[in-house]
This record gives structure tokens, C-alpha cells and sequence, in this order.
């Protein structure tokens, strides 16, 4: 565990400094793009279930997240700068803060709104609330660029996302907290750099978004 927070205060404050102008680039596109605030603060499950906000940059208009707090594909209350954003993960980088404060960890389940977790886990599932959340985990490297890349056959998005996406998510995060180690966590990082490096680009180049079916 030592080992695993020591990484996280290394690697989130080297990063924190060395993107600074990445992130002051970030929020002019932001503001240039949509009024309002440049982050979003999101009401979420920490480890032991305790709640904490979850920073990111905001890729939506102003008070969309009251429509649900699941996005879909092509989801029209996100800004054209928000979708580059949220396919390079780049709306993400506040959360570095979240890891130097303790709140999050570089590689974990990721953390789940608020009260979704209270309305729609089961005893078995508030398991991953064992480890800390992170910025990236097992469903971000299997589906990426999200999760959202899964046909919802007609299905309301927000209810495809609790009754189909929301519980094979947490399947993957309860793999990750049986299987988790220092070195497992290097292997997903490594994996999550490839994707956010090599895959983005080209589907942001070709517009080709994977799409998976699942079997019935």
C-alpha cells in the first residue's frame, strides 16, 4: 500500500508540473468553446464510501448533468472542444489533484456518482469500495475509449447504463480488486498510455468509434 501512495504523491505532482501548460491551453478552448465554469465538480464514492468531489475539466453546457449523469455516444450536451477533450482523456487531468490529495489513485476502480451508488449497488459490488478509485482501471483498458462504445439497441441511455453497462463495469473492478499488485497496476498504465497515445489520435483522424455488440 506504501509502495502504491508513494507512486501516486511521485507521479501526480511531476505530472501536475509538467502539464501546467497544457492545462492553462485547455482552459482557453473551454472558455473560447462554452460559457460558464472551466471544471466540474462531480459527487462521488471514495474509498470506505466516503464523498469526495471529482475534478475535471467541464465538456458539457452549463447544468446538463441534471439530464442524467450517464453520457452516450454523441451525446449532444457535450461542446465540440469537449469531445476532443473526453476522447484524449484530457478532461480527466484535474483528477491529478484528486491523487495528490489522496482522494484517488493513478490505477483503481473508477469512482461512481454518488448516488448511484447508493440506489444501485449490491452488497457484493460496494466491495470495490475496498480500494481507492482511479484514473484508470481494467473496464477503461478493455472498452475504450468508454464504455459508452456498447450498443444500447434502443434502450434510454441512462437506463442502459444501470441495468446493462453499470453492473459488467463493476464486475471488471471487483476482477481488478482480486487481482491487484504493484506490477498489475504498471501493466494497466502502460496499456492505458498506448491507447490515450496511439488509439485516440486515429479514431479522432478516421472518426471510426469501435462499436461492440453484446451477445444476447
Amino acid at each position: 500500500m506504501w509502495l502504491k501512495r508513494c507512486f501516486d504523491i511521485a507521479m501526480s505532482g511531476l505530472a501536475l508540473l509538467a502539464l501546467a501548460p497544457l492545462f492553462a491551453l485547455i482552459a482557453l478552448a473551454i472558455k473560447i468553446s462554452s460559457p460558464g465554469a472551466l471544471f466540474y465538480v462531480a459527487p462521488r464514492a471514495g474509498r470506505g464510501n466516503r464523498k469526495f468531489g471529482q475534478l475535471k475539466f467541464r465538456t458539457m453546457h452549463m447544468n446538463a448533468d441534471k439530464a442524467g449523469a450517464f453520457t452516450a455516444k454523441n451525446d449532444t450536451r457535450i461542446f465540440a472542444v469537449g469531445k476532443i477533450l473526453r476522447m484524449l482523456k484530457l478532461d480527466e487531468l484535474p483528477q491529478l489533484l484528486n491523487v495528490l490529495r489522496g482522494e484517488m489513485s493513478i490505477v483503481g476502480p473508477r469512482p461512481e456518482d454518488w448516488e448511484t451508488v447508493r440506489s444501485c449497488y449490491t452488497a457484493e459490488q460496494m466491495r470495490v469500495l475496498d480500494a481507492t478509485p482511479g484514473l484508470t482501471g481494467l473496464p477503461q483498458v478493455r472498452f475504450f475509449p468508454d464504455l459508452s462504445i456498447i450498443d444500447t439497441k434502443g434502450m434510454d441511455s441512462q437506463q442502459h447504463y444501470k441495468t446493462v453497462i453499470l453492473p459488467m463495469r463493476l464486475a471488471m473492478d471487483l476482477e481488478y480488486i482480486d487481482k491487484r499488485s504493484f506490477l498489475y497496476d504498471l501493466g494497466l498504465i502502460a496499456r492505458t498510455v498506448y491507447l490515450i497515445a496511439i488509439k485516440a489520435p486515429w479514431i479522432l483522424i478516421t472518426g471510426r468509434v469501435p462499436r461492440v455488440e453484446l451477445a444476447a
